[in-house]
């Protein structure tokens, strides 16, 4: 590999060495003939030329210019791929059904997910390769999360491998596995509901507060939080952590049944909040490390 290009595709992403291991992977995967493939950053378009032999059309996001380039000249008699060059979370995606293969940057792996799975069509089925540890939060192990919870009642969870570090160059310093995302027909929740469980989750777990009680004091009444101590079976002394996938969406069912308009009005919007929230707190780190970037330059 030339030593030009290694700045750049190294920076945050680790390539498959072995085709056969992608061949493999692909043999266990559901992408057909008929199907329509986005692929997050190809780099020199291994995994490409493979999907290009097996599915319908392949559509290949790459950032960096100097890899866009070696895949337009690469790809150029293939009809049924197409390279982009951009950002793939400025990326607009289809309104129709699609599929995804990936082995992404681990640097930006929740932004990838989130941007997949928020969409208003998001992918009939995704494999993306990604840290073991970042999985686990999606999975929801060894308890469920705030992105975990956010996730699941859209798509079905599961790690289908478990890659060796020396699979990949450069070789990574954590385990990496492959995520697979399978969008459920029909959802968990009722689209409907889709913003409003949402919400009751994201408020759930960023009211700071040490128990579910003390949280969902400020939802229910004390009788109400009693009967759902009785017939959902979980110990109000517990963390939000501790309760199931299936509880969180009973208690939802709940709280949609007994709620009042101040309660309603208590809760709308936490998702968009803890986002601005999200974002203030980039802007500042971002800000923060540019000025200390820059008190450590030399003068001109």
């Amino acid at each position: 590999m030339s030593s030009s290009f290694r700045p750049s595709i190294f920076y945050a992403q680790h390539f498959l060495k072995d085709p056969r291991l992608v061949t493999s992977l692909l043999n266990r995967c559901t992408i057909g003939y008929d199907d329509v493939v986005y692929e997050i950053g190809p780099g020199k378009g291994m995994i490409t030329e493979q999907l290009a032999q097996r599915c319908k059309q392949v559509i290949a996001i790459e950032k960096d210019p100097r890899l866009s380039a070696l895949l337009f000249q690469k790809f150029v008699s293939m009809p049924n791929v197409t390279i982009h060059e951009g950002d793939f979370l400025h990326y607009r995606l289809p309104r129709k059904p699609y599929k995804v293969f990936a082995n992404i940057p681990f640097n930006i792996t929740t932004a990838i997910v989130t941007r997949l799975t928020a969409e208003e069509y998001p992918p009939e089925d995704a494999y993306l390769a990604m840290q073991k540890e970042a999985a686990g939060m999606f999975v929801g192990r060894p308890h469920e999360c705030l992105r975990s919870l956010l996730l699941k009642p859209w798509f079905e969870v599961e790690i289908v491998h478990r890659f060796r570090r020396k699979d990949f160059v450069p070789e990574p310093r954590v385990d990496v596995v492959m995520l697979r995302l399978r969008k459920r027909g029909p959802p968990l929740v009722n689209p409907a509901d889709k913003q409003c469980f949402r919400d009751f989750v994201v408020y759930g777990f960023t009211t700071w507060r040490p128990t579910l009680s003390s949280i969902l004091k400020g939802i229910f009444t004390w009788q109400q939080l009693k009967h759902m101590r009785r017939e959902l079976a979980f110990d109000l002394d517990a963390t939000p952590t501790s309760l199931s996938m299936e509880q969180w969406l009973n208690v939802f069912e709940y709280y949609k049944n007994v709620g009042n308009e101040q309660v309603i009005d208590r809760i709308v919007g936490s998702e968009k909040r803890l986002l601005q929230e999200q974002k203030r707190l980039q802007k500042v780190h971002r800000t923060r490390k540019y000025w200390r970037k820059q008190a450590g330059r030399p003068y001109q």
